[in-house]
C-alpha cells in the first residue's frame, strides 16, 4: 500500500553517513578475523539500532514542534479545535508518518543480506501503516467531537454514537486491508469470504446495527439529550442521562447510581422525559388534602364574622353574604331550617381559601392551571385536590414550596371548624377504651 509512495522516495541516494557506518563497520570486523556470516549478523543489528534509535528521536523532535506550533495556534485562536487535538494527541501519531516512511525506505538496505526477509519486514510496516492511519482519523475525529460537544447546538446529541459507527467502520476497513496484506489476496476475495458469514456477522454486531439505528431515530426526533432527566422502571432508570453512545445510555439515578439502558430501548419501550417540564418553567403539584365528612357543616353567621377578619376572604364573604341574602329574600325562604335556600359550607369556604391563598402565593406559577377540585368521597373522607405549578423547576426549591403549600394548609383548617382525615393511632384507640364503662381494654 505504501509501495508506489516510498518506491518514489527509493530513487533518492542512501544517506552517506547510514553508508559509511556500514561500510566502516564491515571492514573492521573483517580485518579482525570475524566471519563473513558474523559479520552480517552484527551489521543487521546496527542497522536496526540505528533506525530505531532515528525513529525515536525524529518522532520526539517532530511531536516537540507540532504540539509546539498547535499550542501558539490555540492562544491566538477562539475555537477549542487545536486544544482538542492536543488533548487527543493527534500530533504524537502525526509526527510517527515520516519515521516510518524512512524506515520503510531503509529496510532493503538494512536487510541487504537477508533478502528473504525484505517482503515480509515490509508487509509489518504496511501494517504499522494502516493501523497508524486508523489513529490519526480517530483522533481528529474525537478532537472534532469535542469541539462540537461544547456547543450548546449539539450538546445533547448523540455524538458519541455516531463516532463509533464511524470508528467501527474504519477498523473493518482496516482489517481487510491487513488481512490482504497478510494473505496476498485483494479485498473482493476478504469480502467474499465475510458474506458467507454475514448471518453470523448480524448476530455478532445486532445490539450495534440496533443501536445505530435508534441513535439516528432519537437524535431525528430529538427524543433525548445528554442532561435530560428520564424515567424507566422497567430498567430502574430515573435520573439524569450523562452518555449517549452506540449501544447504551448511561443514566445517572437520584441515588448516585448509575444504570445502562440499551440504546434501542428508547425506541422499543415507553419512557418519560421531563425536559418539556424544565422548558416550560413549571412544575406540577397533584396533591390532596382528605377532609374527614362529618366535620363538613353550614357555617353560622357569627362564624362567618370571625372568618372575615381573614384579609384573603374577607372581600368574597362581603360578596357572597350580599348574593345569598338576595337569592333567600326573593324566594322568601324559610331560615329556620338551614336546608333551605343558600348557605355558605365550612369545606366550601376552605377550598376558595385555598385558590385564594395559591393565587397570592410567590412561588405559584402564575400563567399555568391552577385550581383546587374535589374528588370522589371514600372510606378516608373527601379530598381536596391542589393542582399548580411552582414557578421553580428544580427539585430542591419545587418540594420547599409544596411543603411550604401545605404546611400552612394544615395548620389553618381548624379555623374552618374542618378536620382533616386520618386513620387512628394507638392513643386513639386507648381513649376510646377509657371512655367505655369496665375496665380499659389494655393494648400491647
Amino acid at each position: 500500500m505504501m509501495r508506489s509512495f516510498a518506491g518514489r522516495m527509493r530513487k533518492q541516494e542512501l544517506p552517506l553517513m547510514y553508508d559509511l557506518l556500514v561500510t566502516r563497520l564491515r571492514e573492521w570486523l573483517t580485518g579482525h578475523g570475524v566471519s563473513e556470516e558474523h559479520v552480517a549478523w552484527t551489521a543487521l543489528l546496527v542497522g536496526v539500532a540505528v533506525v530505531l534509535g532515528t525513529m525515536l528521536l525524529l518522532t520526539k523532535l517532530l511531536n516537540w514542534l507540532l504540539t509546539m506550533l498547535l499550542q501558539r495556534l490555540a492562544v491566538k485562536t477562539d475555537s477549542q479545535l487545536d486544544d482538542n487535538l492536543i488533548h487527543r494527541r493527534a500530533p504524537r501519531y502525526v509526527a510517527r508518518i515520516i519515521p516510518l516512511v524512512v524506515s520503510y525506505n531503509l529496510v532493503p538496505v538494512v536487510l541487504a543480506d537477508f533478502p528473504r526477509w525484505i517482503p515480509f519486514t515490509e508487509g509489518l510496516f504496511n501494517i504499522f501503516f494502516i493501523l497508524l492511519a486508523v489513529r490519526i482519523v480517530r483522533a481528529v475525529l474525537e478532537a472534532i467531537k469535542d469541539t462540537l460537544k461544547a456547543k450548546e447546538a449539539y450538546s445533547g446529541k448523540p455524538l458519541d454514537s455516531y463516532m463509533q459507527v464511524i470508528g467501527m467502520v474504519m477498523w473493518i476497513i482496516a482489517a481487510m486491508l491487513i488481512f490482504s496484506q497478510l494473505t496476498g489476496k485483494s479485498v473482493v476475495a476478504f469480502l467474499t469470504a465475510m458474506g458467507a458469514a454475514s448471518a453470523v456477522l448480524l448476530l455478532v454486531f445486532k445490539d450495534a446495527i440496533m443501536g445505530f439505528v435508534a441513535s439516528i431515530q432519537i437524535s431525528a426526533n430529538d427524543m433525548v439529550r445528554i442532561g435530560d432527566w428520564i424515567e424507566m422502571p422497567k430498567y430502574g432508570a430515573d435520573g439524569d442521562v450523562i452518555e449517549i453512545n452506540l449501544t447504551t445510555v448511561k443514566v445517572k439515578n437520584w441515588d448516585k447510581t448509575v444504570t445502562t439502558v440499551p440504546t434501542y430501548a428508547l425506541i422499543g419501550d415507553s419512557f418519560k422525559n421531563w425536559r418539556a417540564m424544565f422548558e416550560g418553567g413549571g412544575r406540577r403539584i397533584k396533591r390532596a388534602i382528605r377532609i374527614k365528612i362529618s366535620s363538613i357543616r353550614h357555617l353560622t353567621d357569627a362564624e362567618l364574622d370571625d372568618l372575615r377578619r381573614i384579609q384573603l376572604l374577607a372581600p368574597y364573604i362581603d360578596e357572597r353574604r350580599a348574593e345569598i341574602e338576595a337569592y333567600n329574600r326573593d324566594h322568601q325562604v324559610d331560615k329556620s331550617v338551614p336546608v333551605n335556600g343558600r348557605e355558605l359550607t365550612n369545606v366550601g369556604l376552605y377550598r376558595t381559601y385555598i385558590d385564594l391563598y395559591l393565587a397570592a402565593h410567590p412561588g405559584i406559577h402564575k400563567e399555568m392551571t391552577r385550581m383546587v377540585r374535589q374528588l370522589a368521597p371514600d372510606e378516608h373522607g373527601l379530598p381536596l385536590e391542589l393542582y399548580c405549578f411552582t414557578a421553580d423547576t428544580r427539585w430542591v426549591m419545587f418540594e420547599g414550596v409544596m411543603a411550604d403549600v401545605f404546611d400552612h394548609l394544615l395548620a389553618v383548617n381548624q379555623y374552618f371548624h374542618l378536620e382533616v382525615f386520618e386513620s387512628p393511632a394507638a392513643d386513639d384507640l386507648r381513649s376510646v377504651g377509657a371512655d367505655r364503662s369496665g375496665p380499659a381494654v389494655r393494648i400491647t
